[in-house]
């Protein structure tokens, strides 16, 4: 088998979105000749633990552990948190912060740890791989990225080995939806894109997981971008036993509920709906399962809707699995920034393998919506289109009381891991001849 060194931020027991991508490409990687070795720190700091993703790590795999420093303790003492306390993705926050430490750590964040906070384990790590490395004949370097930080070790490996390297985004860059929250300066905005450009220049293969976002990255740097989606894992439903559905019409959001992604028209919708319809009023319920942001929070509270919330912080991924089973529908919210077209989280594709109809907010020109259309997986309305909304949800809501909501969706197969990660290894191949 070829090998490959595949550096990752992200992995188990860490928990959340971040980790799937690579660690189930890493578990059906030997079907397609592939040997993985993995590069991850020995002691990160992640929002969330699941040991139960510890069951997809093959049998064997070497796993090369280095230690990081980041600045999060200091972080942490600024802004008055707990040492204890976790530091949470895209300005996350579930309680009010102090707005001037906020605003000075965001500054410092922006300004001074380019490309991210894990930049301190660039140089360590590339000496440390260097002497790790030697005699594995490895022949291909992969970095997964976000924290761009692996991608800045990546180049440096692979120019030390002589080694192709494959660049994959799950998020982009200077195209985030928070980078313009950054307070950056205009050195620092230029180092983050000249940074940006030289991966996508130097790797001998891109991956991107939309459409959209191989267009923008083009805008970038003009290239051929290899579009490989996230996907779900037929193994994670086929070993659980489907649960009974819900008896009262569940709406249920899987995943961290940003400030980006608190859609009110959802709210403001679904207060009217419940108020005009006594029926509804008695079936409703909203399970929020992840981290909720406060605006979120504030925003619910507003439409009157805190009676019908069920939240849960935090569950391992076999049992959110059966949560999405047994719900009536589930909610995609797009997060409502300039890069909406091309957001197509790793929750969605895990939302159709579980065959329950899907409720989207988002643009209707965007990937997500282009991919609910093609399969029939769900419906979608636009950020601002109440009555469009109100329709969808309804038309749900009429076929739960007949008992005969059910998905119908068709060709969501392609999107299963084993399938992608056939993609990527044909990606992989083609580079390393």
């Amino acid at each position: 088998m070829k090998k490959v060194l595949v550096i990752t931020y992200y992995w188990p027991p860490s928990g959340g979105a971040g980790v799937q991508r690579w660690l189930k490409f890493i578990k059906y990687f030997r079907d397609f000749g592939w040997e993985p070795i993995v590069y991850t720190p020995s002691n990160p700091e992640f929002p969330d633990s699941d040991n139960s993703l510890l069951n997809d790590i093959p049998d064997g795999i070497e796993i090369i552990r280095h230690k990081i420093w980041e600045p999060y303790q200091v972080y942490k003492k600024f802004s008055g948190k707990k040492k204890e306390d976790k530091i949470q993705a895209a300005f996350l926050s579930e309680k009010r912060t102090n707005p001037i430490t906020e605003s000075i750590s965001v500054w410092i964040r922006g300004n001074l740890f380019i490309p991210d906070a894990r930049k301190f384990w660039i140089k360590p790590s590339v000496r440390f791989l260097k002497k790790k490395l030697a005699g594995k004949n490895i022949d291909l370097i992969i970095s997964s990225g976000p924290p761009h930080t692996t991608h800045r070790i990546a180049l440096k490996i692979s120019r030390y080995l002589g080694k192709p390297w494959l660049a994959d985004f799950r998020d982009p860059w200077t195209g985030i939806d928070f980078y313009k929250d950054l307070k950056l300066t205009r050195w620092a905005d230029r180092k983050h894109h000249r940074m940006e450009r030289e991966v996508l220049r130097k790797a001998e293969a891109v991956t991107v997981i939309s459409p959209t976002m191989a267009e923008d990255f083009n805008k970038i740097y003009p290239r051929k971008y290899e579009v490989i989606t996230n996907g779900y894992d037929p193994e994670d439903i086929s070993i659980s036993e489907t649960p009974e559905p819900d008896e009262k019409f569940s709406l249920a959001y899987i995943g961290t509920l940003t400030a980006t992604r608190n859609l009110p028209v959802l709210w403001n919708v679904l207060g009217k709906l419940v108020r005009e319809n006594k029926e509804l009023e008695k079936d409703l319920v909203i399970r929020l399962v992840g981290k909720v942001d406060f605006n979120a929070t504030q925003s619910i509270r507003d439409a009157g809707l805190e009676t019908f919330v069920s939240r849960t912080e935090y569950l391992p991924h076999n049992e959110v699995i059966k949560i999405q089973q047994q719900s009536s529908v589930l909610l995609l919210l797009i997060n409502n920034t300039p890069n909406a077209r091309c957001i197509l989280t790793g929750k969605f594709f895990e939302y159709m393998g579980s065959r329950r109809p899907i409720l989207c907010i988002g643009p209707e020109n965007g990937d997500a919506a282009a991919i609910l259309s093609q399969t029939g997986a769900g419906l979608t309305s636009g950020f601002e289109d109440e009555e469009k909304l109100k329709e969808n949800i309804l038309q749900y809501y009429r076929l739960f009381k007949v008992h005969r909501l059910v998905s119908l969706s068709s060709g969501v197969e392609s999107f299963s891991r084993k399938n992608l990660t056939g993609k990527m290894a044909s990606v992989m191949d083609a580079i390393t001849r």
